[in-house]
């Protein structure tokens, strides 16, 4: 649970080593992406993917609320992965884990993944709103990362990773939040989810997730050419 103060649009924010984003001053919990549903929705077409990812998901999730006290917990998109997901057994599985949680108040800003699946289950008990939604002044929600006049946004969809070693086997690809000048993207929190390399422009900054830790990232520099 360690993580990284950081102050963004008005608020005191801590980036979370479980790839969550910690408002202190509101009470909420920020994820992105978490894509309930996809590792069973892969099985049902035949592709052999890792077991229990949605209740690893979860578990994860109860562990975040537990350790903040958070009062909201928002979603910045892709909630479900398909109409699957809202059946069965990921259905079943979220269905438990909110009736567990049902003082925390939960907060859905659409996805495209969700808006494909359909609405959720009622017996989820949650709030989905379209993109941007203000959550206080000067700071914005979105799925798709973009610029609101007069907000910082936070959003997903990209899911957003660096490259600590760019050739070889030993090329290690982690999560990370990217912060620009206008909006800032959550890595992906789902437990089976791929990921963007990106690269960083002037005026951003990267926040890498590694070792149980989140650490500031600056990429290596060029080499200067040899002198003939």
């Amino acid at each position: 649970m360690n993580g990284l103060e950081f102050g963004l649009g008005g608020q005191r924010a801590r980036l979370l080593a479980d790839r969550a984003l910690w408002l202190p001053e509101l009470g909420a919990l920020l994820v992105a992406d978490v894509h309930i549903g996809k590792a069973a929705a892969f099985r049902r077409l035949g592709t052999p993917v890792p077991e229990a990812t949605t209740t690893g998901t979860l578990q994860r999730l109860s562990a975040l609320l537990h350790f903040t006290t958070a009062r909201r917990l928002l979603v910045l998109g892709d909630l479900l992965h398909s109409a699957q997901a809202s059946e069965g057994a990921p259905a079943a599985a979220f269905a438990a884990w909110r009736a567990r949680h049902a003082e925390v108040a939960l907060t859905l800003v659409a996805g495209n993944h969700d808006r494909r699946a359909g609405p959720p289950p009622a017996a989820w008990a949650l709030q989905a709103v379209d993109e941007p939604f203000t959550l206080a002044p000067g700071l914005a929600l979105a799925h798709h990362p973009c610029e609101v006049p007069g907000h910082y946004v936070l959003a997903g969809h990209v899911h957003p990773a660096v490259v600590l070693a760019s050739r070889g086997p030993g090329a290690l690809r982690l999560p990370c939040f990217h912060f620009g000048p206008h909006c800032g993207v959550l890595p992906a929190f789902g437990e089976f989810t791929g990921s963007h390399v990106v690269r960083l422009q002037p005026g951003e900054r990267a926040f890498v997730v590694a070792d149980g830790e989140v650490r500031e990232w600056a990429p290596p520099r060029a080499a200067a050419p040899a002198r003939p």
